[in-house]
């Protein structure tokens, strides 16, 4: 008998920032499964991962991290035992048929409303070629290596109940825009941001108007339905802070928005990214607005402290203001969450001199 054919692939890397994202994803989905699956309407879930990797990583010291895939697979196989009358369907995808052999072995087994899709080829072939039946709730992880997406692949899903998580490597266009020479990767940026190479340029080391540039996007392909889009997106950094990748997340339901908004605040411990902040956000400056010092903001990693300037700002002079109106301002925020941190949030509201009752707030001038 012939010996068997060893299949040799190289496992990636996962930095911490990388990690970081694989457990905002893990955590996310179970919180949306969970809300779902306890929905009457809702046959059931489907969730895709067209740019699946194998699923398996080594850490910086060299132990296994498991990645979206397998962490999906375990959470949701879980979870469907509990629900026998509904149906999970998760289809992973990769472009390399090895790294999709890694990663079988590393999922869980099918069940009778439990069921694992794999495939190799394109991610936006695939998605292309893919159809959500009515009554199922789909959430895709669209997620390439580098500032890279099709639209036309994607534009399906924006516009129907699904929700999208875009992995926007805006590093990847910082660097390479300016160098982009070869018709191949000018045509990549261009179709990526909808623009032409040009105007590109234009917007040099700007990562706010790549940023702005996709949401504009999102938006225009939302415009064919009369659904409301909520979009939020939150940054990614690697050691020395320098930033990796925005996470978007799209959802035409507001419950997934503030679901999102406050697992990504939960995932970073209190704060909208995990950039390393040196204890600047204790640093105390003068408030223009209300006399006297305040604390300063890092647009790139808020705290709870600046959730409670914010509503400051809005209310202020007002007595009485019911929770509801103060927390709703917070949940059309796209990055303040409205849920998990009130706690946190009365308690720094009062720093600033509110007045909370059992149901209302009054806000000093």
């Amino acid at each position: 008998m012939g010996r068997k054919k060893q299949v040799s692939v190289s496992i990636d890397t996962a930095n911490p920032h990388t990690v970081k994202k694989f457990e905002l994803i893990e955590a996310y989905v179970e919180s949306w499964a969970q809300k779902l699956l306890n929905y009457h309407e809702c046959d059931g879930i489907v969730f895709i991962d067209c740019m699946c990797n194998s699923g398996v990583y080594l850490d910086n010291v060299g132990g296994t991290v498991y990645g979206t895939p397998v962490r999906v697979s375990l959470i949701l196989s879980e979870a469907m035992q509990k629900y026998p009358a509904k149906q999970a369907d998760l289809y992973f995808n990769d472009l390399s048929s090895e790294k999709i052999s890694i990663l079988r072995e590393h999922l869980p087994s099918d069940t009778g409303n439990f069921h694992i899709h794999t495939s190799v080829g394109d991610g936006n072939v695939f998605l292309k070629s893919f159809r959500l039946k009515p009554q199922l709730n789909g959430l895709l992880v669209y997620d390439p290596y580098e500032a890279s997406i099709d639209w036309d692949a994607i534009t399906p899903f924006l516009n129907t109940w699904s929700e999208v998580i875009i992995n926007h490597m805006v590093s990847d266009a910082l660097r390479g825009i300016p160098q982009a020479k070869r018709p191949d990767a000018i045509a990549k940026y261009e179709e990526t941001y909808r623009a032409n190479i040009n105007d590109l340029l234009r917007f040099e080391s700007d990562r706010s108007a790549f940023e702005q540039k996709i949401r504009e996007i999102i938006s225009a392909q939302q415009m064919r339905t009369t659904r409301k889009c909520y979009l939020s997106s939150f940054p990614f950094f690697n050691r020395t802070n320098a930033l990796v990748y925005n996470l978007i997340h799209h959802t035409g339901n507001i419950e997934g928005f503030k679901l999102f908004k406050t697992t990504a605040w939960k995932t970073f411990g209190g704060k909208s990214s995990g950039k390393n902040t040196h204890g600047n956000e204790n640093q105390l400056v003068i408030d223009f607005m209300g006399g006297g010092t305040t604390t300063s903001t890092d647009e790139n990693c808020y705290n709870i402290n600046d959730i409670a300037k914010y509503l400051r700002d809005q209310f202020r002079g007002r007595a009485d203001v019911p929770f509801d109106e103060v927390y709703g301002v917070l949940e059309t925020h796209p990055v303040f969450p409205s849920e998990g941190f009130r706690s946190e949030i009365k308690k720094e509201l009062k720093s600033y001199d509110v007045k909370i009752s059992r149901q209302t707030m009054t806000f000093p001038n």
